[in-house]
């Protein structure tokens, strides 16, 4: 069996090395590059990737089914460009393809979030579709917040799949903003409509889910950082869609 691994990418030179030296044992590594006006093609070239450049962003969910037409393996494992594949999880992997009991398996995330390694906030186990037969499995449409459909059955894998993601709250703020905004675009597309008190509510209620009821004060100060980041891109996603429906 052989593994083709998927990563999207754009301005992403600070982490697409570590992403591609975790999966350095794997058949074929294809990077599908936004159009970076960094290194990123540069360093993801010279750690033997295969690079193609689609510049003109679909979304999500398409620019991830744009990779996956590229993969020529038995199996797929799309990954994230800030995140990595430990030991552990390489053995489980290779060992769920040698002697598979599902097409498509799900796997823990354990995620970092301004220096910490996050475990509530429903940031734990938080699992994630990643690995599948090619074609068992495709993403869906989605401009952000992309789903991997299947009909088979989803086995899971124990090891997490580690993600160095929001690294300082600069990065925080910068994706909240892209976020939204993509965000409001899905819902706009689909006829939704907002007022600003349905955005201060939604808002309300995205940091009392994460800080109370997910139980991310436990998390300490990163655990309040990310109920407000949480309320803050919630707030602004249906504050954009109400000025778009003016």
């Amino acid at each position: 069996m052989t593994l083709s691994v998927i990563v999207i990418a754009k301005n992403e030179e600070a982490a697409i090395g570590d992403c591609l030296r975790s999966v350095a044992w794997a058949d074929e590594r294809i990077v599908l590059d936004g159009g970076s006006t960094d290194a990123t093609v540069a360093v993801a070239g010279a750690l033997g990737a295969r690079v193609e450049v689609a510049s003109d962003w679909p979304g999500f969910g398409p620019q991830k089914n744009r990779a996956l037409a590229l993969a020529t393996g038995d199996w797929v494992l799309s990954l994230d460009a800030d995140e990595q594949v430990s030991a552990a999880l390489r053995a489980e992997i290779e060992a769920a393809m040698r002697a598979p009991d599902a097409a498509v398996y799900r796997m823990p995330r354990a995620s970092r979030y301004c220096g910490r390694t996050l475990r509530h906030g429903g940031w734990w186990p938080d699992y994630v579709i990643r690995l599948f037969r090619r074609g068992e499995a495709r993403f869906s449409d989605d401009l952000v917040h992309e789903r991997l459909i299947s009909a088979q059955k989803v086995g899971t894998l124990t090891q997490p799949l580690l993600h160095d993601t929001y690294a300082n709250l600069e990065e925080t703020l910068d994706k909240a903003n892209r976020y939204s905004t993509l965000g409001a675009q899905q819902a706009f597309e689909r006829g939704e409509r907002a007022g600003l008190l349905k955005a201060l509510g939604h808002g309300f209620w995205a940091f009392f889910r994460t800080y109370v009821l997910r139980r991310g004060f436990l998390d300490g100060g990163q655990g309040l950082l990310l109920a407000v980041s949480n309320a803050h891109t919630t707030f602004y996603r249906y504050a954009k869609l109400w000025l778009k429906r003016q």
